[in-house]
């Protein structure tokens, strides 16, 4: 990084008090701190990316805060310092409590930033129009108000893996290998790694277990049979119907989310402390009479 002061951009879309609130009290903070730079704040509408000159960005809220700032930063990815004002908390890992301090890890450039897969999802429709999506965490195919089974084909890299009945099918980067995926049983993958996780949800056959693989490799999920109210989602965030005929393809991006990470963390500490890790019970020995 260049010298000079570090020049921050700030994210504070949702209107609750909380974050607001927070953004009022940070906005003072900021302004008087040597060796940082107010380069520019969104609170009601996304910022241009091309329009912003910044070392990196902090954003008010919880982990869908980032998810949208990262999809909305599109090719220009920048740093990102997550504040968590939401619950969990796995990507906005600062507390409120802890920010004046980290300001002080940045102004002296103290801190590292980590790179994360994303991926960029095409849906290919039935009438030939393609939508075209970047993510974060997860694409999936969810049965949703379909209300009913569906079955949901896999191919990688053009070979036929199988086909999935269930509630759906979701298709997880390492760092969405926490969120949807982690709920429906899928494993936790170290962040750093460059690989999917397939996780089916409620599959009809038991022996339908997630399938862990190369993020090289094009993923294709169809759903032939899909009836009304079966919809790919992003991210969480993104929702749209899928048709018969229909084609989700999911590749790894051409870029890479950037995470900015303050001295002392630790993913595993992370894991430990927000999935309550608490190792084997504590079991009160009896005493005999």
């Amino acid at each position: 990084m260049a010298a000079g002061p570090v020049r921050v951009f700030v994210l504070a879309r949702d209107q609750s008090e909380r974050v607001q609130s927070a953004w009022r009290d940070l906005e003072r903070v900021l302004l008087k701190r040597k060796g940082i730079e107010l380069a520019g704040v969104a609170i009601t509408d996304d910022a241009t990316p091309h329009e912003i000159d910044a070392d990196l960005a902090i954003v008010l809220g919880g982990d869908g805060a980032i998810l949208r700032a990262c999809r909305h930063f599109g090719e220009r990815q920048l740093p990102i310092l997550g504040v968590n004002l939401g619950r969990l908390g796995f990507l906005a890992d600062v507390a409120p409590t802890e920010f004046e301090a980290c300001l002080t890890h940045l102004a002296a450039r103290n801190f590292r930033v980590v790179q994360h897969l994303m991926f960029a999802c095409e849906h290919h429709q039935a009438d030939g129009r393609v939508e075209r999506h970047l993510g974060l965490n997860e694409a999936s195919i969810l049965a949703a108000g379909s209300l009913s089974l569906t079955d949901i084909e896999l191919a990688i890299d053009g070979e036929r893996i199988t086909t999935y009945t269930g509630d759906g099918v979701i298709v997880s980067t390492p760092v969405g290998s926490t969120a949807h995926s982690l709920s429906a049983g899928g494993p936790i993958l170290a962040q750093d790694l460059l690989a999917f996780v397939v996780t089916p949800i409620c599959p009809h056959t038991l022996t339908n277990r997630p399938l862990v693989e190369h993020a090289d490799r094009v993923y294709e999920l169809r759903a032939p049979h899909a009836n009304e109210g079966v919809m790919l989602v992003i991210d969480g965030q993104i929702r749209t119907p899928v048709s018969r005929g229909d084609r989700i393809v999911i590749r790894r991006a051409p870029v890479m989310f950037q995470l900015v990470r303050l001295p002392g963390h630790s993913y595993y500490a992370a894991l430990h402390r927000k999935l309550g890790w608490g190792g084997q019970p504590r079991y009160q020995r009896l005493k005999s009479e």
